[in-house]
């Protein structure tokens, strides 16, 4: 075997160590976080976008629950109320472009 294909090799098998240790709560956590913070990116300026901030919004409005018992308590507590918020902040800027 070459060594290229021994470093691709050994590559591959430390990623299958890595996901080994990942939990499907803990992508769904990050993938909420970063949603999130998708969405409040696309409120305002030139990034400004009401479109995608509606898709972050019901994405996060779907996996919430998805989480309830698989997940801390306080972390599905704070993505609730960053859900709220955004909410609010979308309404808002929905009104200011009526």
């Amino acid at each position: 075997m070459s060594q290229s294909s021994e470093e691709d090799q050994k590559l591959v098998e430390e990623l299958h160590a890595e996901l080994a240790k990942l939990k499907v709560s803990d992508l769904l956590l990050q993938t909420l976080y970063t949603v999130s913070q998708l969405g409040y990116h696309r409120l305002s300026g030139e990034a400004g976008d009401l479109d995608q901030t509606r898709l972050a919004i019901e994405a996060l409005k779907a996996i919430l629950p998805v989480l309830e018992g698989s997940a801390p308590p306080e972390a599905l507590r704070d993505f609730k109320q960053v859900l709220a918020n955004l909410q609010l902040a979308y309404a808002e800027a929905a009104k200011d472009q009526a």
